[in-house]
């Protein structure tokens, strides 16, 4: 029988439209005395955020209208040109403080990491949907699907990135709950995961004194604390109203990476916790139609996609939200639609975008 699509969901498009332009003013606000200082123009970070919204926008709409079903098809093949540009960045890679996670040049460059991402939710989706009655066992099982993820998650790491690769293989594992594996082997792998991130800590100086500092900031506050403890002074100098837009302090060369990883800080001290927790509500949203998009959608293929994506939206969210508010160590995830950040932004509509198109497929 011929599908008949209905209309987009609102309720995905709203808040997805929302946060976008809620990130879209925050960058200008946390960016614009550092950018007119370093390149001479306010708008510097501002205008490539706006071009590459305008690219995601377009990608956006075009998932919305792309039926998803011939995603199917293009799972392999996206997943192994994603692998291809996670290996080619380990050795043509552009670094920037300490980490070789972009390819191109300048302003047109983008990380492979974040192509891996989406690539690895349509390829599990699609495979998961096909592979389900061999869930149960371990090597025709779950066994290969946990294989690739260590290749991905070694792989991001070498750039190195712990952040992106606990959020790919958080992502992996609760699509595999999601699948009906069995709860044995997952309880397994949890365990694995777990002490698979405490060696990847341990092994590198650097991330061990990030964790020291996690611990307790103020045993170093002028050095490994110093981010989350003016992450945290942003916070609580906002109060219930915020200091009001474009007042807040700690962008004055106090907090690092003000207008990317640690926006969500320089929000909630303008905005106040009024404005932080209606960007928490927009997300909530978001992700309550994505799982209601998952578990309408009139096939496995679908219902698996829209919870993958829908998992990765709030990982990221909830790992970025916990660095900025001292729960969780410091790492680099930027806040989805929210931060400063091209390829984040443009993977995050697209994946959006291929949400919405499930959702026109729905059952109501």
């Amino acid at each position: 029988m011929r599908r008949r699509a209905g209309p987009l969901d609102f309720w995905i498009l709203l808040p997805c439209v929302l946060l976008l332009g809620t990130g879209l003013i925050m960058i200008f606000s946390a960016s614009a005395l550092t950018s007119s200082y370093s390149f001479g123009d306010p708008y510097y970070f501002l205008k490539r955020q706006l071009a590459w919204a305008a690219i995601g926008l377009c990608g956006l709409f075009f998932a919305a209208q792309f039926d998803y079903l011939h995603l199917r098809r293009l799972a392999v093949p996206f997943l192994g040109l994603a692998l291809i540009l996670l290996v080619l960045v380990l050795i043509a890679g552009t670094e920037a403080r300490g980490s070789a996670r972009w390819l191109g040049v300048g302003s047109l460059s983008f990380q492979p990491s974040e192509t891996i991402k989406l690539a690895m939710v349509i390829f599990l989706a699609a495979s998961l949907a096909h592979n389900r009655q061999h869930l149960n066992s371990l090597i025709q099982g779950i066994g290969p699907y946990l294989a690739l993820m260590a290749m991905v998650c070694l792989l991001i790491l070498a750039q190195p990135d712990l952040g992106t690769a606990v959020a790919v293989a958080g992502t992996t594992y609760l699509m595999l709950t999601v699948a009906g594996a069995d709860k044995r082997y997952l309880a397994l792998l949890a365990v694995l995961g777990m002490a698979a991130v405490a060696l990847a800590i341990v092994i590198a100086p650097y991330r061990m004194a990030r964790f020291t500092a996690f611990l307790d900031p103020w045993a170093d506050p002028r050095g490994n604390g110093w981010q989350t403890i003016q992450s945290l002074l942003a916070i609580g100098s906002g109060g219930l109203f915020g200091t009001g837009l474009g007042e807040g302090r700690q962008k004055l060369y106090y907090l690092p990476e003000n207008h990317t990883d640690f926006i969500f800080a320089i929000l909630s001290e303008e905005l106040g916790f009024i404005g932080g927790a209606t960007v928490v509500i927009l997300f909530l949203i978001l992700v309550w139609r994505g799982f209601r998009t998952a578990f309408k959608a009139p096939d496995a293929f679908g219902s698996l996609l829209a919870a993958g994506l829908t998992i990765m939206l709030a990982l990221q969210a909830l790992i970025n939200m916990g660095v900025v508010t001292g729960m969780l160590p410091v790492t680099g995830i930027t806040l989805p639609l929210v931060s400063y950040g091209g390829s984040s932004l443009i993977f995050s509509l697209l994946g959006i975008g291929i949400l919405l198109n499930i959702s026109r497929y729905a059952r109501h």
